[in-house]
């Protein structure tokens, strides 16, 4: 099975969605040098929402994908804010602001019936989830514009179960990729695997295609997961450096650093596990921390710290997600570097 079959592009190249860090100009960019391009709607308000999918469409013809969260959002739970907000109470006097100050940000919204109404009027080719998958009904009505659906496993269990839910094709996550973690059936993070561990066990548990995520930065890498069997690959980091991304100047220069060797998992920036480079609050409160409230209500408390830090130049209190190889990130442009990781491919 190739890419072609999959979702109609010349490479087997999907950028992945990255929510903060780009918008409809990367997605276009690779979707016009012959990949997938990806465009994260978690964060995005319906406004928003519709100006970029309507970018995309003026501005490409070709495949592109719109990427959705499928969490079920939490109650707010006072007594676990308020520990939280404790735990953070030094950084907020050494940084002389008020604990009680709020600041607003990017909210992570599952998809639902309002999103799907918006998105349906684009009629995207492809639409991915992260997190499992919506309500059947959702499903259903993304199925009838005639989209690929595809999902991030982290585990074999959670690629059975999307096959036996429907889906096109199937992301298998691995262990090294950037961001939040898509794990769905448990939240244990020892189940986790690497991708070219967790690829080929996938590859022969499911009949449908598999996308391989994780670790994967140069032409070298996307060979690699294509002979264990995938019929694509999905790469993040690499792009994060690109002009097309809106990578803030702290997390680039992050990038550029060899702090970027380090990468840990944490919940401490959303309240859910996702890989990105080892910061001061990491390294301090231990990346871990279960005092962070349940995801996405840990961003809250950390706004103003992060707003403060960076004003300064600082990234100790940023989300600074990267995976475990930031070789391939450089500062050329995403259509640049989508044609050289399909190098040599025939």
């Amino acid at each position: 099975m190739t890419c072609a079959t999959v979702f109609d592009t010349e490479l087997p190249i999907v950028q992945a969605p990255m929510a903060g860090v780009q918008g409809s100009a990367l997605a276009i960019a690779v979707c016009e040098a012959g990949g997938l391009g990806s465009l994260p709607c978690a964060t995005l308000p319906p406004d928003a929402l519709r100006e970029e999918l309507a970018a995309i469409r003026a501005r490409t013809r070709g495949a592109f994908n719109v990427n959705f969260f499928c969490h079920v959002p939490p109650e707010p739970d006072a007594r676990r804010e308020a520990a939280w907000r404790e735990r953070l109470a030094p950084y907020y006097r050494e940084a002389g602001l008020d604990a009680d100050a709020t600041a607003g940000g990017p909210s992570r919204q599952p998809f639902d019936a309002a999103s799907c109404e918006i998105v349906e009027a684009f009629r995207p080719p492809v639409v991915s989830f992260h997190f499992g998958l919506p309500a059947p009904d959702l499903l259903a009505r993304v199925r009838g514009w005639g989209a690929k659906i595809l999902s991030s496993a982290t585990t074999v269990e959670e690629a059975r179960w999307l096959e036996a839910h429907g889906v096109d094709a199937i992301i298998a996550q691995g262990l090294e990729a950037g961001g939040h973690r898509g794990h769905f059936l448990s939240d244990d993070l020892s189940l986790q695997a690497g991708t070219f561990a967790l690829l080929p066990q996938i590859v022969r548990a499911v009949r449908v295609p598999v996308i391989a995520a994780g670790g994967i930065a140069d032409a070298r890498g996307v060979a690699a997961a294509l002979a264990l069997g995938a019929a694509a690959v999905q790469v993040g980091t690499a792009y994060l450096l690109c002009p097309e991304a809106t990578t803030g100047a702290v997390h680039r220069a992050a990038l550029c650093s060899d702090a970027a060797r380090h990468t840990a998992l944490t919940r401490l920036f959303s309240g859910r596990a996702a890989r990105g480079i080892v910061n001061r609050l990491m390294r301090e409160l231990g990346p871990l921390d279960a005092a962070a409230p349940a995801f996405p209500l840990a961003s809250a408390a950390l706004a103003p710290l992060r707003m403060h830090a960076e004003a300064h130049g600082s990234g100790d209190f940023s989300p600074l997600w990267a995976g475990q190889n930031a070789s391939g990130c450089r500062a050329i442009a995403a259509a640049e570097l989508t044609r050289q990781l399909a190098q040599g491919l025939a």
